[in-house]
């Protein structure tokens, strides 16, 4: 290290240094009231060697989720809290407006009991439920895969099919288009119903609209979450046939304005599993 660098590592040091001690100044002031904070080196779009994450500008990946590596997701998908997608000894393809719900593990095969070299692709308008673990399978347009549920090494889930919740897939089982499958090991039960199919397709609508919503308070200035706090404490109680004799009208502010599929009164509508 030369003149020049030994300088700024000090300088470096020195401001690190100093942020330490006014926190730590800061805290004993608090107090009995302080709350210790640890700094969290979480990187939620992560390059391994030369592979870069490719995702869509409108994708929302939620501030606890982890996509590292050869990783590509199409516009309208969403990757929520606390979900891992990890391309490092193969790829991970997923489709537009998908959703890989909280605390699912996506993952891919270099090797495996059959000597296959396998990625894990997602097609467009699948739901991939909660702790749901996919590893080097395949999973087509408009399928949906249950909370719960573990698709290992060359599964593929086809077109409008459906893994039930807690179901194991075992290696290189393939799930035809319009079935149920459920169990462990998971086997065929039933075929989808037109309205199953409706609901598939309906689900993946409801987490792009969702998604949105959460994007943008995951941006949200504290400023912004005051102002909100407080239009909303003032319409929690209009009364409009009190403001109709006195001649008000109060035009609900757009920033309170939920799409349609997820206010409390459609609330059937938007249950997304």
């Amino acid at each position: 290290m030369g003149t020049l660098g030994r300088a700024i590592f000090t300088v470096g040091k020195w401001i690190r240094g100093t942020g330490q001690a006014m926190d730590r100044l800061g805290s004993t002031i608090q107090g009995g009231l302080r709350v210790e904070e640890q700094l969290s080196r979480h990187r939620t779009i992560m390059n391994i060697f030369e592979k870069e994450p490719r995702i869509h500008r409108d994708v929302f990946v939620a501030p606890s989720a982890a996509v590292i590596g050869d990783v590509e997701i199409g516009h309208g998908s969403s990757i929520w809290y606390g979900s891992i997608l990890r391309g490092d000894v193969n790829s991970i393809h997923i489709g537009s407006g998908t959703n890989i719900q909280d605390n699912s593990l996506v993952h891919v095969a270099k090797t495996n009991i059959s000597g296959k070299v396998l990625p894990t692709i997602i097609g467009s308008n699948v739901t991939i439920g909660h702790s749901a673990v996919l590893h080097a399978c395949t999973v087509e347009d408009e399928a949906f895969v249950g909370m719960g549920a573990t698709l290992l090494d060359g599964v593929v889930v086809e077109k409008h099919s459906m893994v039930g919740a807690g179901s194991l897939v075992k290696q290189n089982t393939r799930i035809p288009s319009g079935e149920v499958w459920v169990g462990n090991p998971a086997k065929f039960l039933r075929k989808l119903t037109e309205e199953e199919i409706e609901f598939i397709a309906q689900s993946a609508t409801n987490y792009i609209n969702l998604a949105q919503v959460h994007a943008a308070e995951n941006v949200k200035s504290f400023d912004e979450i005051e102002l909100e706090k407080m239009l909303r404490k003032k319409y929690a109680h209009k009364d409009e046939e009190y403001d109709s004799m006195l001649g008000v009208v109060r035009e609900i502010p757009p920033e309170l304005i939920l799409p349609d599929n997820i206010l409390p009164h459609n609330a059937q509508k938007a249950v997304a599993r």
